[in-house]
């Protein structure tokens, strides 16, 4: 029996926590398509691994911690908060961007579909410039006042 949407969501939340990509692919359809701020997007279960795999890369404290989760049908809608610190490349449209050091804090909302059980889509949307600001790679705007 196929898992539920919100046991399939749960997974992918818990192996991706755990930086388990294994059984990150495992809650994966084989023509999963992800898309993702600055034109980033692929197709197919190992894309989709490496592109989540490149964030445990890049932090490797890597957490998310959802805040709310809304089920329609086969669609998710998951808002949450991405944390941890730049000590590997990030990779990016730009080429990769090399380690801070730096703590960052990103909310983040990301809408998935599911058939079967299987995550057949992600799209993530974030705060680019605001992450660019926390790692120091441009200004951050002055306080107001």
């Amino acid at each position: 029996m196929a898992m539920t949407i919100r046991e399939a969501f749960a997974k992918g939340t818990e192996t991706f926590n755990d930086h388990d990509i294994d059984g990150f692919a495992g809650v994966l359809a084989d023509d999963v398509v992800y898309r993702a701020p600055g034109g980033i997007s692929g197709q197919g279960k190992a894309a989709c691994a490496q592109f989540f795999a490149g964030w445990f890369g890049a932090f490797p404290d890597a957490h998310v911690q959802v805040h709310a989760l809304h089920i329609a049908s086969e669609v998710a809608v998951e808002e949450g908060t991405f944390t941890g610190t730049h000590r590997g490349a990030l990779p990016s449209p730009a080429g990769d961007i090399p380690p801070t050091g730096r703590p960052v804090t990103v909310d983040y909302i990301q809408v998935l579909r599911f058939r079967h059980g299987k995550h057949t889509s992600f799209n993530l949307m974030y705060d680019r410039l605001q992450m660019l600001e926390q790692l120091g790679l441009i200004p951050a705007p002055a306080p107001a006042g």
